[in-house]
């Protein structure tokens, strides 16, 4: 099978000697990063197998959040939502950039994807404060994503949001109605405005055709289940990478080809690229040196949290349409505790002994 680490180390070199002088450091990390992930240049452990006297040898990860063979904590961070969790219905709400932005977004990337999330989630919580929809403070679980499925640029950044808001004068819950949160024409109108004035604020602004502030700018809003399986529904936003290397075909006489799935239609399509143009899209979704792409607002924000088990005990939990209850209880179920981890055999399949840990090194074990 082909990795995006066989395409980086047959390809990369070539890629930094042509455009060295315009790639930024961040880009330059996650290449080294991904050709020496898992390999002895990181180090690792060493294992015996007393059944079969096999020995095996297991590298570190390079735990850079663009690598594909990193992305595993989708569990662990399930397990670390308990707290949030709230017994209702939740909806996705989708904030997307218009394409006549993307050059500027590229350039100035700090900028554009700290302004958009500060205008979406603004928009957003301004507008379901409105009596007519919730009418109270919500919460929202906020993740960027810069890529389509093609690995093309197309920047904009989901939310999961419980369906109802807290009344801090009352003190109760304020339902939202079943399956529909806000209008998402107003919300479209109310982003573009906050964005628009996020902007004046910086240089930038001037670089922005007058025609981006006339369009209808794109968000999107539906119901994603409730409590566990919305959270569950999210995990993969936050952790997925542009490409994984289980959609990368082949690699041969200078092209990649990697197969996606049509948004439209649902049927997967392969997509062939030369090695350039495809390291130039995968690099252009890495994203700045600390940059936070997961922001939480609103009740699940620092300032609120405190607040979240007094507004939990004041939810009835309701039984859904087959007879069982979101529960807190069911996402300890999901993600029980974490197990001491294990190396199995890769020969025999039996549990193997640690032997000794591997210093990072260039060379690999004899």
């Amino acid at each position: 099978m082909t990795t995006l680490a066989d395409i980086v180390r047959q390809y990369g070199p070539a890629y930094e000697e042509k455009y060295g002088d315009r790639m930024l450091p961040s880009h330059r990390r996650v290449l080294r990063d991904i050709v020496l992930c898992r390999t002895a240049a990181l180090g690792g452990h060493m294992y015996y197998c007393a059944d079969c006297e096999a020995t095996h040898y297991q590298y570190h990860s390079c735990q850079n959040r663009h690598c594909p063979q990193c992305q595993h904590q989708g569990e662990q961070w399930l397990a670390r939502q308990r707290d949030l969790l709230l017994p209702v219905p939740y909806f996705m709400v989708t904030f997307t950039l218009p394409a006549a932005l993307h050059e500027v977004a590229r350039q100035h990337q700090n900028v554009i994807y700290n302004s958009l999330f500060r205008a979406s989630a603004e928009a957003l919580q301004q507008l379901a404060q409105d009596p007519r929809y919730v009418g109270g403070q919500i919460g929202m679980v906020g993740v960027l994503h810069t890529w389509g499925r093609n690995l093309s640029y197309h920047p904009h950044v989901h939310y999961l949001v419980p369906g109802g808001g807290w009344s801090k004068s009352d003190r109760q819950w304020l339902p939202a109605r079943r399956n529909f949160f806000v209008p998402v024409k107003a919300l479209s109108v109310l982003f573009r405005a906050k964005f628009r004035d996020a902007l004046r604020q910086t240089d930038l602004f001037t670089q922005i055709p007058a025609a981006v502030w006339q369009q209808d700018w794109v968000v999107h809003c539906k119901p994603v289940g409730k409590g566990v399986g919305a959270l569950k529904y999210l995990a993969p936003y936050i952790f997925r990478v542009a490409i994984s290397n289980r959609r990368i075909l082949k690699a041969t006489n200078g092209h990649v080809t990697f197969r996606y799935r049509e948004s439209d239609t649902g049927c997967w399509r392969t997509c062939t690229l030369t090695a350039d143009e495809f390291l130039r899209r995968f690099l252009q979704h890495v994203l700045p040196k600390g940059f936070v792409k997961v922001r939480y607002y609103g009740l699940f924000s620092p300032s609120w949290r405190q607040h979240l088990p007094m507004i939990r005990d004041t939810l009835t939990v309701p039984a859904d349409e087959d007879g069982c209850a979101s529960t807190l209880a069911s996402l300890a179920q999901v993600v029980p505790a974490l197990p001491v981890a294990t190396v199995s055999c890769p020969h025999c399949g039996q549990s193997m002994q640690w032997v000794k840990r591997l210093r990072p090194s260039a060379r690999c074990p004899p």
